[in-house]
């Protein structure tokens, strides 16, 4: 069997050379595996750049308000990660979104549905050492647009430690609507990354990946 001596005089056999070059070259490519980027997404012409209310992490109720706001009351929550799947901690963002009969609170808008004025439309939220966040709010509506009708979604605005990203996150029972929305058909084989899934009833999980890292 043919032998390697070493610059420190150790003699290796031609398998043990072969075996430790092999893990050598198969390290760096464990290390670059990374996770999917949440794909960007337009911030769209409702941001509440001036909004003044509450911004809490549940858009379904606002202090000293008898009611809650109308609609199907869900659950969404997730994690911020960097592209190694790390937890981004005290990533900083923002939600906002039209209610349940798909009306967005901003001067900008000139559908006629009404709005609700139980209903908060806008959170802040910075994510936990876990990555972590979660908001309870009303699944929004579809609506008519310039574009096309748009089928129900978040909008968000997230910044972590050297990327900032605004993504549109979509429902997975939407798939039809979905389909035929113009925003979403453009995220191509993204789409995913913006979907988010079913956590039990009323309940959905999405994670959002950032650039970091």
């Amino acid at each position: 069997m043919r032998e390697f001596r070493t610059d420190r005089g150790l003699v290796l056999s031609r398998r043990t050379f072969a075996a430790g070059a092999a893990a050598a070259f198969a390290a760096p490519s464990a290390l670059a595996a990374t996770l999917p980027a949440t794909e960007e997404s337009p911030m769209g012409p409702f941001y509440p750049g001036d909004y003044r209310g509450e911004s809490d992490f549940d858009l379904t109720r606002i202090k000293g308000h008898a009611n809650r706001a109308k609609g199907q009351a869900i659950e969404v929550a997730g994690r911020v990660l960097d592209r190694r799947g790390n937890p981004v901690r005290g990533a900083r963002l923002e939600l906002w979104q039209c209610n349940a009969a798909g009306r967005y609170a901003h001067p900008n808008e000139v559908a006629t549905a009404p709005l609700d004025p139980d209903f908060q439309g806008f959170a802040r939220l910075v994510s936990d050492a876990q990555g972590g966040w979660r908001i309870v709010t009303i699944k929004p509506a579809a609506y008519d647009s310039p574009i096309g009708r748009r089928t129900p979604h978040l909008h968000w605005d997230v910044r972590g430690r050297a990327h900032r990203l605004t993504a549109q996150m979509y429902f997975p029972e939407d798939a039809e609507s979905n389909a035929a929305d113009t925003l979403y058909r453009q995220l191509g084989g993204g789409a995913a990354t913006s979907t988010a899934r079913v956590d039990g009833a009323g309940r959905y999980a999405w994670d959002i990946v950032l650039m970091d890292g």
